[in-house]
């Protein structure tokens, strides 16, 4: 439990990560208040369109929190609205970062979370932070413009910018693979429709990845840029496999076109050498575990 009760304002709190941030950031004793959009249902949760800088200008006055995590964001890959992705994504980040400085609430960290997708499809084994992102889409454009931008404020805020790889949980939205492929097994059904099998990704548990938000919100550390990854890949095939002994019986596996990715990164897999060295420890939760929590979910 923390000595004293310190505010936490955490974006996007109402999505996957943030639900699950909020309620180990509140069992460590921390107030916690939320930014949602386009409407709350808690005293806690205040409705704001991050695109709107007064709107952001008006929490800040509101709440004057001592930290911030923002994770507010269009996260899917494939969003078909390429301009709300930029407005959101990279506009959006920098209305936090100015409402700080026009309202001088200076919180003692502000997490900006990007992506691990800015490293494009890069000729590496394992992926460190010192590599040159080469983003290939538009949804990793917008994570890489939004480090550059928030780069400019280092020397006035104390700020931190994470790069999650993949993750998934009880929760995910179903548009996302691993709920997809999870509900497919738990409704027994014999047929999925897959696209590129090739790929190979670094996926972690949505309670690890808010235990390290919150451990990176915590460290003396600021103007540094850090993965968020378990250091292990794990193929779709992998994956389908696990699933298959999981449910007792083997899926037939279809090839949409449709679900095929012309500039689909084919291998992200992190290091989270630089992760442990900020957090002192990782506790992670094996994929097979966390296969078998979502399976099994209610």
């Amino acid at each position: 439990m923390v000595s004293h009760s310190k505010k936490v304002l955490v974006t996007g709190v109402d999505g996957f990560t943030g639900i699950y941030l909020e309620d180990l950031l509140t069992k460590a004793g921390y107030d916690v208040y939320g930014i949602v959009y386009p409407k709350s249902g808690r005293r806690t949760h205040l409705v704001c369109n991050i695109t709107n800088l007064q709107e952001v200008v008006t929490v800040f006055q509101s709440i004057k929190p001592d930290y911030v995590i923002h994770l507010a964001g269009i996260s899917f890959v494939p969003h078909s609205n390429v301009k709300q992705i930029y407005d959101i994504n990279l506009f959006g980040s920098l209305n936090i970062l100015d409402a700080v400085l026009r309202t001088g609430v200076l919180p003692d960290k502000i997490v900006l979370a990007s992506s691990a997708n800015v490293y494009g499809n890069p000729a590496v084994e394992v992926i460190d932070e010192s590599l040159c992102p080469i983003p290939v889409n538009n949804y990793s454009i917008s994570k890489l413009a939004m480090e550059c931008m928030a780069r400019t404020y280092f020397e006035r805020l104390n700020i931190l910018i994470t790069r999650p790889f993949n993750y998934t949980g009880v929760g995910q939205d179903g548009q996302f693979l691993i709920p997809k492929i999870v509900k497919h097994f738990r409704e027994e059904q014999r047929e999925i429709e897959l696209g590129n099998l090739d790929v190979v990704r670094d996926f972690s548990d949505v309670r690890f990845v808010a235990g390290a938000y919150k451990k990176l919100m915590e460290c003396t550390e600021s103007s540094e840029i850090v993965n968020i990854c378990s250091g292990t890949g794990i193929s779709l095939m992998e994956i389908i496999n696990k699933m298959n002994a999981l449910a007792g019986y083997e899926i037939k596996i279809k090839i949409n076109p449709a679900f095929v990715r012309k500039n689909d990164v084919k291998r992200l897999i992190g290091s989270n050498n630089k992760l442990i060295s900020l957090i002192h420890e990782q506790n992670t939760i094996s994929f097979d575990d966390t296969l078998r929590w979502m399976f099994e979910s209610a």
